[in-house]
Formats: C-alpha cells, structure tokens, sequence
C-alpha cells in the first residue's frame, strides 16, 4: 500500500503539490496524467523519497518512504524517471547490472544469477543486442529501453516510470506498456506519469488528474477521461470514443482553429 497523507510541496513560494491524499493499493496499474507543469514528475520524486514532504508524508506499507533504508526500498521499488545524470562511460548491460545491485552480497560482486537477470531483462525490452555499446551512443529511444531494463532487472514489487515510452515510436511504445501491463499481471503495482491520453486509457486502472498540481481527480478511466474534465484540465477540445475492437475509451484531439 503506497499512500499520500495531505501532502504539500513547493519550490521556493510556488507550491507544487498541494493538500494531496492518495491511496495505491499493491497490485494496481495507476497513471498520472495532466498538463505540463502541473506536478507529475514532483509526485514521482515525493514517491521515490528524492524529495521530503513541506507537509504531510509519503508512506510505503505504513512507512514513510525517506525512513526505509535505500537497500531494502531498491528490492522493493525500481524506478525510470525522466532525466538521469550517468557521467562516466558505462555500457547499457552495465547500467542494466545496476539494478542488482540491491541483491548483491556482502562482497558486492555480481554472480551468473545477476547476470542472466539483467541479459532476460534486455531481452524483454529489446536491447539486448546493445549490451557492449557506450550508453552515451544509444538514442534517446534506446537509453529509455535500457533503463527500463536496469528496473526489471531489479525485480520489485513496485514500478514508478516518469514517461517510460518518451521518444520512443509507436511499436516501441506498445511494447513497453505491454510489458507494464505483463508485470502488472504478474502481481506487480505499476505508477506511471504518461502524457499520452490514449495509452493511459488502454492499460491504466485507474487515474490520477493533476491540475496545477492540486488533485482535481482520481478515478476510473470513464471518470477521469470524459470530453468535460479534459478540456478542463488540458484548456483543449477532444472528442472522446471507444474503440470497437478493445472497449478502451479513445480521444482526438480537435483544432482550436475555426473549421469550415
């Protein structure tokens, strides 16, 4: 159970989060959409312990997520967030090997088990064969892969992605919410911050809407995601459908321009 009790932060005078009480049970396939600037990646990075709370706190089965100690939390959660600073010249099956390390033993070396983890996990998100290439040499695309990878590789029971399928066409982002919906079947809770509407309709559970970063709303995909509350949030038009084929809800989105 992951929870948000009343929680607020800001950055310097401007808040940021605000007053925001939340509930993810385990085993849950949440999204956290809204517009730019409205709090997405700040709630991740409460989430994750990277910030502490100006009010209120961040809990992780009934512990706030900054007193876990960080080996333990790394066995429980694996993280993609949108931008990571990795200076010196690692290969991707090396960054990928960073997911173990919260498995290791006392000597801190990994064994053929970590190994094979990490090369199953590159497998999975199509990158195996990069595994000798420089990080810094991949694409955007790429590095997005491998660092999902370095997360599966890690094995938690929680997911929390910052646009895991940024820069990645649409094959690849497809796969890559199969592959969350595939771990979220396996009994894995999933959070991920996605901008694209109509993959959060596909694969989400539920969804969180921030809205300059107040909780305007959380709820089922048919709540959230109707033609009224988007063009409140978003400040655009949509027309809102559901896809014969799989039942999801679909939106398009329609020119602010006058139409003839």
């Amino acid at each position: 159970m992951i929870r948000f009790d009343d929680v607020s932060f800001g950055y310097d005078a401007r808040p940021v989060v605000e007053s925001l009480s939340l509930e993810v049970p385990a085993g849950e396939f949440l999204g956290v959409i809204g517009p730019n600037g409205a709090g997405k990646s700040t709630v991740v990075r409460l989430l994750l312990g990277l910030l502490r709370p100006q009010r209120g706190r961040v809990t992780l089965d009934g512990r706030e997520v900054e007193r876990w100690p960080r080996r333990e939390f790394a066995r429980r959660v694996g993280a993609v967030t949108q931008e990571e600073a990795l200076e010196f010249p690692f290969t991707a099956l090396e960054v990928v090997l960073m997911g173990r390390t919260a498995h290791l033993g006392p000597l801190g070396f990994e064994d053929a088990a970590d190994v094979a983890a990490a090369r199953a996990a590159m497998a999975a998100t199509g990158v195996e064969a990069l595994a000798d290439r420089p990080l810094h040499a991949l694409s955007g695309g790429e590095r997005k892969r491998v660092l999902l990878a370095r997360a599966f590789a890690q094995d938690p029971t929680v997911l929390v992605l910052d646009e895991p399928a940024a820069a990645l066409d649409i094959q690849h982002q497809i796969g890559i919410f199969d592959l969350l919906a595939e771990r979220h079947h396996r009994g894995a809770t999933v959070i991920v911050v996605v901008h694209d509407l109509n993959l959060a309709a596909a694969y989400c559970e539920r969804l969180l809407l921030v809205r300059r970063g107040a909780l305007a709303l959380v709820g089922s995909v048919e709540e959230v995601l109707t033609y009224r509350r988007v063009r409140e949030a978003f400040g655009v038009d949509v027309y809102v459908g559901v896809n014969e084929i799989s039942g999801h809800r679909f939106l398009i989105p329609m020119s602010s321009q006058k139409r003839s």
